[in-house]
């Protein structure tokens, strides 16, 4: 499985982005997510959502501003971000599972990544 993502930009505080996910391969066993790395800090989880798309986990921090979802059809997961913060300001990640059919958390569940997509939010 591969996964690219895009559109990553710059906004002001207040505005919106819209990110995707592009997935190679059969997907549909297996959770995704985004993660986040904001420069000097760790990999951080932002969503994730089961593999039939009915289960999805949000970091509290995102909650009420972000909203993820699944085309199993198209193999796409994306991203909606509203109400950005300068604190969102990282570069972004997809990740696929390792294994299937379960609902994964922990960053070592994934086993394919992307390459990241930047994301900066201005005062």
């Amino acid at each position: 499985v591969q996964v690219t993502e895009s559109g990553g930009g710059s906004v002001e505080a207040g505005g919106s982005l819209r990110l995707s996910c592009a997935a190679s391969g059969l997907v549909v066993g297996y959770a995704m997510a985004w993660y986040r790395q904001a420069p000097g800090k760790e990999r951080e989880l932002v969503a994730t959502v089961s593999p039939g798309g009915g289960h999805i986990h949000y970091a509290d921090d995102v909650k009420g501003r972000f909203t993820v979802s699944r085309d199993r059809a198209t193999n796409t997961l994306s991203l909606q971000m509203n109400n950005l913060r300068p604190e969102d300001t990282a570069v972004y990640y997809c990740a696929a599972d390792r294994q299937t059919y379960r609902m994964a958390f922990s960053k070592t569940d994934f086993g394919s990544w992307g390459q990241g997509t930047q994301v900066t939010v201005s005062s």
